[in-house]
């Protein structure tokens, strides 16, 4: 056993599967202390909690800004957060500091594209709507056009973002009968060719396509991408999906636009904020489904998750090389 002097220390931001914390716990070089809880971290305890830290493992909803790399002081090493998006940690001030930073992609690909296709066929089809009909009883008799959807047979897909999350989506669409599928990003994509995807410029896939689908990280460029030009620009028989993030929709613009009839619906498994307030307008719409951010919410997933964010702290700690490193 190391002189309790030499043992690193590590905070744990939130109760993690036990992949993760049983390799953590077997590392004999390090002391670590948990915000034991499957609620958020109050700030104020974060701030608290990674005094002297030479690792932290955080996720999605943590801030990890100045304030808090200042409260963790020089020993701070390794940042591991669990998630494969990484906007909520202040990239400028942890490359400054020369703080290695660990992320879980790849790994959660393909619950998030199952996810997302789940949350298309629901909206489309009015799942949640038909649900409720039988609980209310206003299920009666057959009428042709009741509860009536749109169907992906012999559709044209757009899919915002061909990244990796993107890909997997479009090759689980491809089976259903999709006639075109359109992309559009900062580059064309060599990989489209498996899903015979056609790369176009955004308004062309906004104006053509009957399945929007974003898939793009958050950036400058992408926050409030959707936006009332980009909804008045889609067809109004055309379905929106969003499961990115957030803040790449403009959330009055989008109730505007369902509301209206501009656009027919929208599945959303992200919001602004998370958890999205439960009188929000947003919420009052039919043709709106809105999903509790559970893209990657197998047990399978998370379970890996947690394992590669353990194994990406303690490679950054022991400064040898971490299974997922964001380079930067």
């Amino acid at each position: 056993m190391k002189a309790a002097g030499k043992l690193m220390k590590v905070f744990v931001t939130r109760r993690i599967p036990q992949e993760g914390m049983k390799i953590l716990s077997a590392a004999a070089d390090c002391e670590v202390s948990l915000w034991d809880s499957d609620e958020p971290v109050p700030k104020a305890e974060l701030l608290k909690g990674v005094q002297g830290a030479h690792g932290l493992l955080c996720l999605l909803s943590d801030k990890i800004d100045a304030e808090v790399l200042d409260a963790a002081g020089p020993n701070l090493k390794v940042i591991s957060t669990l998630s494969v998006g990484f906007d909520h940690l202040a990239m400028d001030e942890i490359k400054k500091r020369g703080i290695r930073v660990g992320y879980t992609p790849d790994v959660l690909t393909d619950a998030t594209a199952e996810l997302t296709v789940a949350l298309l066929l629901a909206t489309a089809r009015r799942l949640p709507e038909g649900v409720e009909e039988v609980k209310n009883g206003g299920w009666s008799s057959w009428k042709p056009l009741w509860l009536c959807g749109y169907g992906l047979s012999g559709s044209t897909v757009g899919v915002i973002g061909l990244g990796r999350i993107g890909m997997a989506i479009s090759q689980r669409l491809m089976p259903f009968g999709v006639k075109r599928l359109l992309y559009s990003g900062r580059t064309a994509k060599p990989h489209a060719a498996e899903v015979n995807g056609e790369f176009v410029p955004l308004d062309t896939l906004v104006s053509e396509s009957d399945f929007i689908v974003v898939s793009c990280s958050l950036t400058p460029e992408t926050k409030g991408l959707c936006d009332k030009a980009f909804f008045s620009k889609m067809k109004n028989t055309a379905v929106f999906v969003n499961s990115s993030r957030g803040a790449v929709v403009n959330q009055e613009d989008l109730y505007e636009a369902l509301s209206s009839g501009q656009i027919a619906a929208a599945g959303l498994d992200v919001t602004t904020p998370e958890p999205l307030p439960t009188n929000h307008p947003l919420l009052t719409l039919k043709n709106c489904v809105v999903l509790p951010h559970i893209g990657s919410a197998t047990y399978s997933t998370r379970g890996v998750m947690s394992a590669l964010s353990a194994r990406n702290l303690l490679g950054g700690l022991q400064g040898t090389e971490m299974p997922s490193e964001l380079t930067f």
